[in-house]
C-alpha cells in the first residue's frame, strides 16, 4: 500500500470519528437541555400585605392642596380631556359630556348625552372633590362600567391643577375642612396588620404565685 493510500484511509477513519463524536454530543444536548439560571419570563404578581388579600390601590388625597394650586397649569391638564370634552359655558357635548360648572353637579345629568348609567351608583349621585379625585385618577377602576376609556391622570400634583381649574369654571368654593378630613380618611393607606410574636416553644411557664398559707 502506497502512502497516498494509506492517507486517504487514514482521512477517512478520522473524519468519520469526528462525526460520530459530534453527533453524540449534539444527541446529548438535545436530550438534556441546559436550565435557565432564572425565568426568561418574569410575571409580576400583585403586591400582597403578606398574607391577606393584594393590596387596593388607592389615589393620594388632594383636596387640602387645591386651594393654592395653579389654575392655569390645570387648564394645560385639561388639554388631555379637550379631545372628548367642552370646557365652555353652554358647549356642546363630544364624544364625552360638557364639563362647565361639574363640581356639585348631579352625575349623569347634562342634557343631551346618553351616559352609560352606572356613574351613580358609585359614591353617592353628585360630583364632590372627592369622587372627582377617585374618578380622573382612574376611570374603570372606579366605575367598571363607564364608556369612558381614558387610562387616568396619575400624577397628584396634576390632578390638583386640574381640580383648580376645574374650581373655576362657574362659582365654586375650595373644598371645606370636613370634605379634607373625610378624603384623607377613606384614601388612608390600609394598615398591615402586625403578627403577634410567638412565645418560644421552649418558654417556661410562668411560676405561679405562692398560695397564701393557712393561720
Amino acid at each position: 500500500m502506497n502512502n497516498m493510500k494509506f492517507n486517504m484511509i487514514f482521512a477517512a477513519l478520522l473524519c468519520a470519528g469526528l462525526i460520530a463524536m459530534f453527533s453524540g454530543f449534539i444527541a446529548k444536548s438535545l436530550s438534556h437541555p441546559t436550565r435557565l439560571a432564572e425565568d426568561a419570563v418574569k410575571v409580576e404578581a400583585a403586591e400582597s400585605t403578606g398574607g391577606g388579600a393584594p393590596k387596593v390601590a388607592l389615589p393620594e388625597p388632594i383636596l387640602g392642596l387645591i386651594a393654592a394650586a395653579d389654575a392655569e397649569r390645570g387648564k394645560a391638564v385639561a388639554k388631555a380631556c379637550a379631545a372628548c370634552h367642552t370646557f365652555d359655558q353652554g358647549g356642546a357635548n363630544g364624544v364625552g359630556p360638557n364639563l362647565y360648572d361639574l363640581i356639585g353637579r348631579k352625575k349623569e345629568s347634562h342634557a343631551g348625552f346618553a351616559y352609560s348609567g352606572t356613574l351613580a351608583k358609585q359614591g353617592g349621585d353628585t360630583w364632590t372633590y372627592l369622587e372627582l379625585n377617585k374618578f380622573i385618577w382612574k376611570p374603570k377602576a372606579y366605575d367598571p362600567g363607564t364608556k369612558m376609556a381614558f387610562i387616568g391622570i396619575k400624577k397628584p400634583e396634576d390632578r390638583t391643577a386640574l381640580m383648580a381649574y376645574l374650581k373655576t369654571l362657574g362659582t365654586h368654593a375650595a373644598p371645606t375642612q370636613s370634605e379634607i378630613d373625610a378624603e384623607a380618611k377613606e384614601l388612608a393607606p390600609p394598615v398591615e396588620a402586625t403578627p403577634a410574636a410567638a412565645a418560644p416553644a421552649d418558654a417556661a411557664p410562668a411560676p405561679a404565685k405562692d398560695a397564701p398559707k393557712a393561720h
